[in-house]
């Protein structure tokens, strides 16, 4: 079973690839299949950081169900 890379991991290599990109010396082929690794990595990572988003968007009832997070500003 493949082990899953963590966020940390995958926004490193993003980085990484964003790096090597600015440095403008790779082979066209291969700056393009790093970019298109790199827009895969971008999705990956968004969809986790709103994955995210909604989990703390919710709390937990006394019940041990979910339940929206109502945010209020009492100024």
């Amino acid at each position: 079973m493949a082990e899953k890379v963590s966020f940390e991991d995958k926004l490193k290599q993003l980085e990484e690839i964003v790096s090597a990109l600015e440095k403008g010396d790779r082979p066209l082929e291969t700056a393009l299949t790093d970019f298109k690794t790199g827009v895969t990595l971008v999705k990956d990572l968004q969809k986790t950081l709103q994955d995210a988003e909604k989990t703390l968007a919710k709390v937990m009832d006394d019940d041990g169900g979910l339940t929206d997070l109502e945010l209020t500003n009492n100024d």
